[in-house]
């Protein structure tokens, strides 16, 4: 079984979409392929299906799901002739839930996972241009928002959001690899939408001061800095970290012939997560409030 969810879900059997057109059965479906070869509790399910209040029919409307899950799975068997596998084979019932086997299977996110940690150790052995390959490569696999076509309960979306950071931290990594390689002018085009994007990312907005400066528009990247500042004094009350403030000041006060700065986390080594997105972040203080 082949599964794609870094995008629209696809889940193919035999190259047969077993892919349902009805919202609540797609949901069953994408949360059993988040977790492609384990136990997906009945009572996580339900909490997808239906929130913390679901319906006194519940299991057995989530049973009806499942049936139709295996049909479709039986409509993909059906073009198999040498094997004897039927659909509760693939969509097993296990005490306590239920499990999708992949059996030896291609699942997009693991891949992600696995091409991603490359660039990881690329980067900590400070082959920058292998890192710039091997987490361009991670990212292609991205076609979209994780499960862009699929309704989503509080499961599902903490999945998703999960994936994105995921992304946000390759990206992050692989820009940061660019500009050691002294791409700055290159990615000039992408980092202009990325900080668009995400408004509140400083790490992004960092890279971007960065290439900006690096490429003689000193004026430019102070004019970025000033602009997440007044974001972040705006929606969280919040100044830029102490590391965005140390770049910000190092371009302000840089002869034209003097070297660059450094960007936030531009230390060659992935972050922990994507800055400026926690309130409570490191490195920040509170704007000063007047009552």
């Amino acid at each position: 079984m082949d599964i794609e969810v870094l995008g629209a879900l696809s889940v193919r059997e035999n190259g047969v979409s077993v892919v349902p057109t009805a919202p609540k059965p797609r949901q069953v479906l994408a949360l059993l392929a988040l977790h492609a070869d384990q136990v997906v509790p009945v009572a996580a399910l339900v909490e997808e299906l239906w929130g913390a209040k679901p319906p006194r029919s519940a299991r057995t409307t989530l049973q009806t799901y499942v049936l139709q899950l295996r049909e479709l799975i039986a409509e993909a068997l059906a073009h198999r002739e040498d094997e004897r596998c039927t659909p509760k084979d693939i969509l097993a019932t296990v005490p306590g839930g239920y499990r999708l086997e992949t059996r030896a299977g291609t699942v997009d996110y693991r891949e992600f996972e696995r091409r991603a940690g490359a660039g990881y150790r690329a980067m900590d052995a400070e082959d920058y241009t292998g890192a710039a390959r091997r987490l361009a490569d991670a990212l292609s696999l991205w076609s979209g928002p994780a499960l862009t076509d699929i309704q989503v309960g509080s499961l599902i979306d903490m999945e998703a959001k999960r994936l994105e950071e995921t992304r946000l931290c390759a990206l992050d990594q692989r820009i940061e690899a660019d500009l050691r390689l002294g791409r700055h002018r290159e990615l000039l085009p992408e980092l202009t939408v990325l900080v668009n994007q995400y408004r509140m990312h400083e790490s992004l907005h960092g890279q971007f001061m960065l290439a900006l400066h690096r490429s003689g528009r000193r004026g430019e990247a102070l004019d970025v800095y000033q602009r997440l500042r007044s974001t972040l004094v705006s929606e969280l009350g919040l100044e830029p970290s102490v590391a965005l403030s140390r770049l910000q000041r190092s371009i302000l006060m840089a002869r034209p012939d003097a070297p660059a700065a450094t960007a936030p986390n531009g230390n060659g080594r992935r972050p922990d997560a994507p800055a400026a997105t926690a309130p409570n972040g490191k490195g920040r203080r509170p704007v000063a409030r007047t009552s």
